[in-house]
């Protein structure tokens, strides 16, 4: 199976915050890289965060830097996106795939998940 499914999305104002989270418990083929992407209307998919699972390192895109965190819980087998200090250009459909390189490159992609800044 290769079933993502993504939460958490909303609309909020500039500054706020919220967390996204991807179940991945009916992802059951084998990955090396699970990360957050995302697409704005009229825009390409770029990529947001990533986990890689071999070495537990991180990649972050740098206009996230400092406010977003990709984590994970294993238990739970969910992946997570806190977002900190949005900014309107953050608007974007938010998709959790399984990846591979650095920098990430999308492989298996969930629905998505929607969020809305306003300013």
């Amino acid at each position: 199976q290769r079933q993502l499914v993504e939460s958490g999305g909303g609309s909020v104002q500039a500054g706020g915050s919220l967390r996204l989270s991807c179940d991945r418990s009916g992802y059951t083929d084998s990955y090396s890289c699970m990360g957050w992407f995302r697409q704005a209307p009229g825009k390409e998919r770029e990529g947001v965060a990533a986990l890689y699972i071999g070495d537990r390192s991180t990649y972050y895109a740098d206009f996230v830097k400092g406010r977003f965190a990709i984590s994970q819980d294993n238990f739970k087998n969910t992946l997570y996106l806190q977002m900190n200090n949005l900014k309107p250009e953050d608007s974007a459909t938010y998709y959790c795939a399984t990846c591979v390189g650095r920098p990430p490159i999308g492989d298996a992609w969930g629905q998505g998940t929607l969020v809305t800044v306003s300013s």
